[in-house]
């Protein structure tokens, strides 16, 4: 007797699914297909089968595998990466072949039925065998849901024995050509569902549907074996309500009708659209003389697609505007094998960027369709085909397989056939033979029959394209986001330009993840893989690690948005907003306000902030597209805040975002969060050769005379090493005289220059608190390399620098916009609040074993005060300047780049630099093609300017009481 090992929980869903195969057979009813899933129903609900792989990992030995998943990430075969012709310079890519086994029986109770068998997706050729017999010819293409007829192969009562024989790579070079030269993981196996599809001989084989949002529906029914005195009754009910009052529709069918067009139309029909997406259950019933056959049924969405030339797209009689993302359906455990939960938590965070469209490199799976329906997005769904296109054999086969599976689902807008070049045009025409819609068919980069969707466009792109062209244009991809440097870094420059020209439709973000995946023949600290930077290039981590520019592009694509404002003591409650949405009043969204105010002790203690006031604001009536006013009440102790908060959500309760404002000023705050103590012994200053000390309680501050730099601060308990600074950024400089002085009890050191500052006046006080104020830019006076009056030129750092090491330090608390760095040219997303983070070495895509967001190091917005705990080397500072960025160490580089990837700009000298001007994030294409927010600053000073000041209070002492 051989005795099979097998995983407790494939035991038991083998036996479960045995168990329920049998009691389906004993309750099926004559009318009802049923699906019966030989394997699991994803990734983390698997049943095992036999397998062997021909190369590679455990190659050559019969085991057992998880199905579906991918065999590379089970540890069997070989990884390899699509760019393996070109950055990778192989030769060939991995070539292994796959062999499954699986038994299962089928109840004598079916052997009038028809059987098929469905394979939602395998990689990537595929020949099946049921009891020894080929099914049918062999399969081609890695991305489609395919079936066979297997109801004369099968033995009723018995086992049968399935065999599937998958080639990782294709007998077809035009297949590979389309999937496996490839800017993507290329993968083996069958990565998802395998199932059984039963229902009567005579039956209602597949439908497609045009359903209007006047609640008209035509329908196209395939038909089998239709007898005598038959008809198609059809019905609908809203999802999620149990009764209906929905008229019945019923339509008489002649004996062996194939193919049945039908026509109803429904009063009272809610539309779908993303903010709406209402759903129905479209049922048919075939019947025979009063008694139902067979029937099947869909979720359906009632919605009117336009597709008007030299106009734009329209939903329901909207002209939309996409807010999309570009997808792959990819896991790092478990390769393009997914799950229903994470196709729901995608669309959900997609919809929580305020994105409303989503496009595939081949069609995703069902689940996530159904998610899209559901939650609302609309959908660009490919046929594959990157940068090469199928055969015209094996894709029509391949859009025909796409167009029924998904012909139904209401967020699909559109068709893509192929990606930059992969397109065959003789396989534009398959598409609408198969879609009753006839959405229209785009070549995504092309610009193609009305529809401009050039990728990576510059910020001026033109010459009669784009603003300056006449066809409706929608980029398919652009802002590449590699290490994330280009999702949110530009996107407010190109979303607000493209968005003047009423013949901008939208475009897609590349891409929503990093494509990184488990290496299971990786041994050592590193385990998942994204290729160097080829891969990396989301918005979200593998494992949906939230990025910077996520919360850049949520506040960027939100559909209500305020107009600028700043808080004064003038502050009435007013504010200017404008309604984005495509489809819904301004009144169906929420608003709250929230005033937080922050303890005076916040940076010397472990507190934090706490509501002083709350509430509701009103929003008025507003259609899409118009602006109007919004005011709540400040209430007697709105000005004892510190900050505003204003969060709004949608009519479903999902969060737009939440915008913030300081109440006062800098100056202000860092007068109440700086610690003041009595001290009746004066600071003084000392002079000693090139050395001059500033002492002040239990604090001494040493410069060096002749560069004005910090040599040494110590606090009568340790030494901290804030040194070599301020030093210039982006400034010339020329020292010309240092003078210390007593001011009462104050001591004071000045430092005069030539060049790009004018001084800087050091002011130690009794207590140890240190004030420096530095003006810079004021005449730019003399000196070799200083022209007369003003300087001038284009500067992408400015500021000062000091030296201070990392080692030791823990972590930052801090007030300002955070809690994520930023670029010059991705400032949004970050909001005023009391902020604290630890310390972290994350390099952005690239640090999967250990990937902690938000990243430490980088550029702070809008910095007014914090502390740096670095054990006894801590300290704190505080700005009185409100637009000051803090700069924190420099971010480490990827370690494992294939090709130069740009991944952030250099940074200044130094350590820990306070400045007024940062540089740009490079996106993709070099800065000079980006934006106004993305290039240099000129700066110009005329004789009489004030010039610029900054003014900053540095904390030394040792942790106050």
């Amino acid at each position: 007797m051989e005795i099979k090992f097998m995983k407790i929980k494939h035991l038991n869903l083998r036996l479960l699914n045995f168990l329920i195969l049998i009691f389906l057979a004993s309750q099926l009813r004559a009318q009802e297909t049923k699906e019966i899933y030989l394997s699991g129903k994803d990734f983390e609900h698997t049943v095992e089968w036999d397998f062997m792989v021909t190369d590679g990992m455990n190659s050559n030995e019969w085991s057992k595998i998880d199905v579906p998943n991918q065999w590379e990430l089970e540890g069997f075969g070989t990884y390899t990466y699509g760019r393996w012709y070109k950055e990778l310079e192989q030769e060939e890519p991995s070539k292994e072949e796959g062999f499954y086994k699986y038994e299962f029986e089928v109840p004598e109770e079916y052997k009038d039925k028809s059987v098929k068998i469905v394979f939602g997706g395998v990689m990537t050729d595929t020949e099946v065998k049921i009891n020894g017999e080929k099914v049918g010819p062999k399969h081609h293409g890695g991305f489609y849901q395919f079936e066979y007829d297997i109801t004369d192969f099968l033995k009723f009562g018995e086992k049968n024995l399935l065999e599937v024989h998958v080639w990782k790579h294709s007998e077809n070079h035009n297949v590979n050509r389309a999937e496996r030269y490839a800017d993507w993981w290329l993968f083996g196996g069958i990565y998802r569902p395998v199932w059984l599809e039963v229902k009567p001989r005579t039956n209602i084989d597949h439908f497609a549907v045009d359903a209007k949002m006047d609640g008209s529906l035509t329908a196209e029914l395939d038909l089998k074996n239709i007898p005598e005195n038959a008809q198609i009754e059809a019905t609908i009910s809203p999802v999620g309500e149990t009764d209906s009052d929905y008229k019945t529709y019923s339509f008489p069918i002649a004996t062996n009708t194939e193919k049945k067009i039908i026509e109803a139309k429904w009063e009272n029909i809610k539309p779908w659209n993303p903010e709406q997406p209402n759903l129905y259950e479209l049922q048919f019933k075939l019947t025979q003389n009063g008694k139902t056959i067979h029937e099947v049924s869909d979720r359906i969405g009632f919605r009117t697609l336009e597709f008007r030339k030299k106009d734009g797209i329209y939903v329901n009689g909207t002209k939309i505007l996409m807010k999309g993302v570009n997808r792959h359906t990819i896991y790092p455990e478990s390769g393009r094998s997914t799950s229903k939960r994470i196709s729901i938590m995608d669309v959900n965070l997609i919809k929580d960027m305020n994105m409303n469209a989503v496009r595939f490199h081949y069609p995703p799976d069902k689940h996530f369709l159904e998610a899209c329906d559901s939650l609302g997005l609309f959908v660009l769904n490919e046929v594959a085909g990157w940068q090469n296109p199928y055969d015209t054999k094996t894709g029509r086969q391949l859009v025909k397989e796409t167009v029924k599976r998904d012909v139904n689902h209401p967020s699909i807008i559109i068709w893509d056939q192929g990606n930059e070049g992969g397109w065959n045009y003789e396989l534009d025409a398959v598409f609408h033979e198969y879609d009753l819609q006839k959405r229209i068919v785009i070549h995504p980069w092309a610009d193609f029959n009305g529809w401009d969707t050039h990728h990576y466009p510059t910020y001026q792109t033109g010459v009669h394209r784009f603003g300056a062209g006449e066809n409706v244009f929608f980029p398919t991809e652009f802002m590449h986001g590699t290490y994330d440097n280009g999702h949110g870094a530009g996107l407010d420059d190109f979303w607000n330009r493209y968005k003047e020209s009423p013949l901008f439709a939208g475009g897609f973000l590349w891409v929503f993840n990093d494509a990184a995946v488990l290496r299971t023949d990786w041994e050592g600290d590193r385990k998942y893989d994204s290729k160097g930077n080829l891969a990396p290039d989301g918005i979200l981590g593998p494992h949906r690690e939230k990025e910077g520019s996520f919360f850049t592009i949520k506040e960027v694509w939100a559909p209500i948005q305020f107009e600028p404002r700043l808080i004064t003591e003038t502050f009435d409650g007013t504010f200017l907003v404008t309604n984005n949405f495509l489809f819904s009043n301004l009144n169906s969204a929420t608003m709250n306000y929230r005033v937080m105010k922050a303890p005076k002790e916040v940076f010397y203690s472990d507190s934090g902030p706490s509501q002083i006031a709350s509430g509701a604001i009103d929003l008025p009536d507003a259609e899409p597209g118009e602006r109007r006013k919004i005011k709540f009440g400040l209430g007697d102790n709105f000005f004892e805040g510190d900050w505003l908060e204003i969060t709004a959500a949608d009519q479903h309760g999902r969060e737009i975002y939440t915008w913030t404002w300081p109440i006062h000023r800098a100056d202000y705050f860092a007068d109440k969060f700086l610690l003041k103590k009595e001290n009746k012994k004066a600071a003084f200053a000392e002079e000693n050769g090139n050395k001059i000390t500033l002492s002040g309680g239990d604090v001494k501050v040493t410069f060096d005379k002749n560069s004005g730099h910090i040599t040494s601060v110590s606090n009568g308990k340790s030494e901290i090493p804030l040194v070599n600074g301020p030093r210039p950024i982006g400034m010339k400089v020329e020292f010309q005289e240092v003078k210390i002085k007593q001011d009462g009890d104050k001591a004071i050191f000045a430092m005069k220059y030539a060049g790009g500052i004018e001084d800087i006046v050091w002011t130690m006080y009794p207590d140890g608190r240190l004030h420096m104020e530095m003006t810079a830019l004021k005449n730019a006076r003399g000196g070799d390399g200083f022209d007369g009056a003003f300087y001038e030129g284009n500067i992408d750092k400015f500021g000062i620098t000091f030296d201070f090491p990392e080692e030791g330090v823990n972590g930052f608390k801090w007030f300002g916009k955070g809690p994520y760095r930023v670029w010059k040219n991705r400032l949004k997303g970050t909001e005023y609040s009391i902020w604290q983070k630890d310390y972290n070495q994350t390099i952005t895509g690239e640090s999967f074993e250990n990937l902690i967001y938000p990243e430490f190091k980088g550029y702070h917005a809008n910095f007014l005060g914090g502390y740096l705990d670095a054990g006894n080397n801590s300290f704190r500072v505080f700005s009185e300047n409100d637009k000051m960025f803090l700069r924190l160490f420099t971010p480490d580089e990827p370690k494992n780049m294939i090709s130069n990837a740009h991944p952030q700009p250099e940074f200044p000298e130094g350590n820990i630099s306070f400045m007024y001007e940062i540089p740009a994030m490079r996106a993709f294409k070099p800065l000079s093609h980006q934006g106004p927010s993305s290039q240099p600053t000129n700066i110009r000073i005329k004789s009489g300017d004030d010039g610029i000041t900054m003014n900053l209070w540095f904390d030394f002492r040792k942790n106050q009481e």
